[in-house]
């Protein structure tokens, strides 16, 4: 028989059963939503409240262990709190995608209460329970010390300003929400938004490569409280889905056969929670179990069984510029080496969910994911409907990394949605995140790279192969671009580049964080490293020898453009490499927008009403900042205060399609957009007003499809005020910009792979003790549009890629992943090295104000930055992440150099 207990929350007394979890009262009776379920399992500090003053996780407590006690939640702060916290993690750059903040507050509240004046080590320790995936943790730590300040100090939140424009330090236009709890991430939806909302979920296949003989459904039916047993038969339309190519089976049929063991075999839906776990319990499953393929080389051995109908390749590239055998056998000096990196889970903090209802004769969506329309296509063809009859709309989206490009949960509920005709919402598990959605691809590099005897590079060849798992997900492109970059941003033409990208009975892989090149860039900058060695050079001096400059041709046959500046990155960090005893660097190039010919739109459209501007653009943010970003450059390009400027998450309904958020791409391409259609608001501005609009135009000197127009200096200092916006009520003005580049083997003279590149250089700094010192990285971002945005992409970047070195896992067994949240290797705030960012802000790029994109390229360089800091300590050379015998390795507590 169940016991109540009564506690205190918020001041509030409260009653609740004694074998209830606190965050399922918390969040579900009470309504407190700022306490987020990140993993259930105590691992990754969402869901952190305070006890009697002590920062708890609410998912590991129970209920009758609270007799009497006193729990506070975010929303429980006083407004002056509230007011503080919002503002100094506002004004610090604290918030990116904001799913880990307000666990952050409530440590951050814990440490202030009895700590008046924290140091920066003594807010790390305080928050060390607490994961952030985005931030690498120096500006939550910022935030920090910056409330406690104006909490000692009486201080009052400085009012921000109203003029911004690109290179603002601004507020982001989401921190507030994301702050306080009160913006709403898809699994904050409940029965009082949507009455009679039901629970779905999919029963996953037991085994990685298995026949399914037969699906037992009717126990699971008969349960009472049980809404819909689906299985494959159920589908209206096609069961195949997929981001690019649709082989991704959204359930297993009876007679076919299951790829991994994230596989659903049906998809079962429920009044409760409670209720839907017991059906599942009930479905039985018959299967002949087959031998699972485990990996590139038995997929790849003759004979072996034939993970799809197609075969076990998905994809091959084969680059080709000059004979690099010749050239290579002609160098001076040539180096060799086999290279292994790793699977990476993303471990964004926000499992993926969805809520899914009847609308008209199609469906709504609401999601988490990283490209609505992406979501809204795959959907459609899971459901036989025009795509126009599937609506999607973002909800704050809990991070993503590459991680949520792909559809996992969205399909399934909008199935349950239009068969039913009931609300449902489908969220995974941690353990099934980990499990189902594509993780970074492992790769197994061969590579020979080649320079003359004044260590000048002459040519390069390499071999990659990459393990894609089950499905394809993005495993064909993140191939294409291993090979691309696997040269490095210098200046030599001569390459040979074969990849070949297989099937597996493992989890699938696609996107992740720098999309293929963070593991060809770790390959090639190690072996410039030991051809340094045989040059009689340091690494700094071979690649400043080398670096790519405005004017050359990148070996992918691309004339550099005048914002390069790998060379000004390498210039940055001259002097911390040269003054530190063991100092790593490493070098990297990253693509703006999907390129090679593909198509490539961004598209916004501004709606005057009521006096204000609604920013509509079907870009998924994803803790990036791109509503931010829009709202910088509207304003610019405007010509208007941010305070008449409203950003609306993407809804396929109200918002043009974007593309994906992926690639680094949204601050260019849909930045672009946001800069035209803001031109066209500013000029009907001063039609309605009487001014006149003077400006000179002339064609981009590099860049298809792209005019420049500088005002004059009359027109460039007319400004407006929400009075003129009035005069366009009703008005919609709409920018689309197409990233016109040329396709891979095009028959011209220097072909426009990517219209900009991203250029940076990082150098990590050991103690004599093998523990990282610093982390300096400079990168070349053209314009930065919001300064603290820039840094912290760039901690966040570094830290995730010290990780990817150093410390991450995600071991399989059998194609089974044994990893919890907690045992990834995620690095914790009081274990994080520090991070120096350095924003090199070079003019060039003629779209977006001249922004270039900075999500991706943080991460790439770090590891052999790492690695030849670790080449240098210990004398080892290290082939394979991560690496070993350093003071971060789990199995040792601290390293000794020898």
């Amino acid at each position: 028989m169940s016991s109540y207990c009564k506690l205190w929350i918020n001041g509030q007394e409260i009653e609740a059963d004694a074998d209830r979890k606190l965050m399922d009262v918390l969040r579900n009776d009470l309504r407190l939503k700022s306490v987020k379920d990140g993993c259930s399992e105590g691992a990754c500090g969402t869901c952190t409240v305070l006890i009697d003053g002590k920062a708890t996780k609410s998912c590991v407590q129970k209920i009758g262990r609270l007799e009497g006690k006193h729990i506070l939640t975010v929303e429980g702060l006083s407004e002056r709190e509230k007011e503080v916290y919002a503002y100094a993690f506002g004004e610090a750059g604290a918030v990116q995608c904001g799913f880990c903040i307000p666990g952050m507050v409530m440590c951050a509240k814990g440490l202030i209460d009895v700590n008046p004046n924290p140091s920066r080590v003594e807010a790390a320790f305080a928050i060390r329970n607490n994961y952030c995936r985005c931030t690498g943790y120096k500006k939550i730590i910022d935030g920090i010390i910056l409330a406690a300040e104006m909490l000692r100090e009486d201080l009052s939140p400085e009012e921000q300003e109203t003029r911004i424009k690109v290179g603002s330090r601004f507020h982001r236009v989401d921190a507030r929400d994301k702050v306080l709890g009160t913006g709403k991430y898809a699994d904050d939806l409940d029965k009082l938004d949507f009455p009679g909302l039901i629970y779905g979920s999919a029963v996953r296949s037991a085994h990685p490569r298995a026949i399914v003989k037969a699906i037992r459904t009717e126990k699971a039916k008969a349960l009472p409280g049980v809404v819909c047993v689906l299985t494959a038969d159920d589908i209206p339309g096609k069961n195949k889905v997929g981001h690019l190519k649709q082989d991704w089976d959204t359930m297993i049929a009876v007679g076919d056969t299951t790829r991994y063991l994230g596989d659903a075999i049906c998809i079962v839906a429920a009044e409760t929670p409670e209720i839907l776990e017991q059906a599942k319990a009930l479905v039985e499953v018959e299967y002949e179990v087959l031998t699972p393929v485990t990996c590139p080389a038995e997929a790849l051995a003759e004979g072996a069984p034939l993970v799809h109908e197609t075969g076990n390749i998905l994809s091959h590239e084969h680059l080709v510029r000059g004979n690099a055998d010749e050239v290579i056998a002609k160098s001076k000096y040539k180096v060799t080496r086999h290279y292994e990196t790793p699977w990476t889970e993303h471990a964004f903090l926000e499992p993926e969910c969805a809520v899914a209802m009847p609308f008209e004769d199609g469906v709504f969506i609401y999601s988490t994911d990283q490209g609505t329309y992406d979501t809204r296509h795959e959907t459609s063809i899971l459901l036989g409907l025009p795509p126009e009859k599937v609506i999607v709309e973002n909800m704050l989206v809990g991070g993503g990394f590459g991680g949520k490009e792909d559809v996992t949960v969205q399909h399934q509920a909008a199935l349950i949605a239009y068969i039913t005709k009931r609300v449902v919402k489908v969220k995974l598990t941690r353990k099934e995140s980990i499990l189902i959605h594509p993780k970074r691809h492992p790769m197994s590099i061969d590579m020979t790279t080649a320079c003359d005897e004044n260590g000048y590079l002459t040519a390069m060849k390499a071999v990659v192969v990459s393990d894609t798992g089950a499905y394809a997900s993005l495993g064909g492109p993140v191939l294409q671009r291993a090979c691309t970059h696997a040269a490095g941003p210098y200046n030599y033409q001569v390459i040979d580049i074969d990849g070949t990208a297989v099937y597996t009975n493992n989890p699938p892989a696609g996107a992740f964080r720098g999309f293929g090149v963070t593991q060809t860039c770790f390959a090639t900058e190690m072996n410039i490293n030991l051809l340094a060695e045989m040059a009689g050079l340091d690494p700094w001096e071979i690649r400043w020898r080398n670096a790519i400059r405005p004017g050359q041709v990148l070996p992918n046959g691309q004339k550099a453009d005048p914002s390069t500046g790998l060379a000004e990155t390498l210039e940055a960090v001259k002097d911390v490499f040269y003054s530190e005893k063991y100092a790593g660097i490493g070098c990297a190039m990253k693509n703006a927008g999907v390129g090679v010919g593909i198509p490539d739109t961004g598209r916004v459209r501004l709606i005057v009403e009521d006096g204000k501007v609604h920013i509509h653009a079907g870009a998924s943010c994803i803790g990036q900042g791109i509503g931010t970003v829009l709202v910088q450059m509207v304003a610019e390009g405007a010509g208007l205060p941010c305070d008449v400027l409203v950003y609306h998450n993407p809804n396929t309904a109200m918002a043009p399609d974007s593309g994906t958020t992926s690639g680094s791409r949204q601050t260019l391409v849909t930045g672009e957009a946001g800069r035209r259609a803001s031109k066209a608001l500013r000029k009907a501005l001063f039609e309605a007003t009487g001014q006149v609009y003077e400006a000179e135009s002339m064609p981009s000197g590099y860049l298809s499809n792209v005019i420049i127009e500088k005002e004059s200096e009359k027109t460039a200092a007319v400004l407006f005020e929400g009075e003129e916006l009035a005069l366009l009520n009703g008005q919609e003005f709409y920018g689309e910009y197409l990233a016109q580049t040329d396709k891979m083997g095009a028959d011209v003279d220097y072909p426009v792979s990517h219209v900009a590149y991203g250029y940076a250089t990082q150098v990590c700094v050991l103690n004599e003790d093998g523990t990282i010192k610093k982390m300096v990285a400079a990168h070349d971002v053209g314009k930065a549009v919001n300064v603290k945005s820039v840094e912290g992409q760039i901690e966040g970047g570094v830290v995730m890629g010290c990780g990817y070195a150093l410390t991450e896992q995600y071991p399989l067994d059998h194609c089974a992943p044994t990893a919890k949240y907690g045992t990834l290797g995620l690095f914790r705030a009081d274990k994080a090295p520090e991070v120096e960012s350095i924003i090199i802000e070079k003019p060039g790029v003629d779209v977006a104000f001249g922004a270039i994109g900075i999500g991706e390229i943080t991460s790439i360089p770090t590891a052999p930055a790492v690695t030849g800091a670790y080449y240098k300590w210990s004398g080892e050379f290290e082939t394979e992440l991560p690496i070993r015998n350093t003071p971060y390795c789990k199995k040792s507590a601290a390293a000794k150099r020898p």
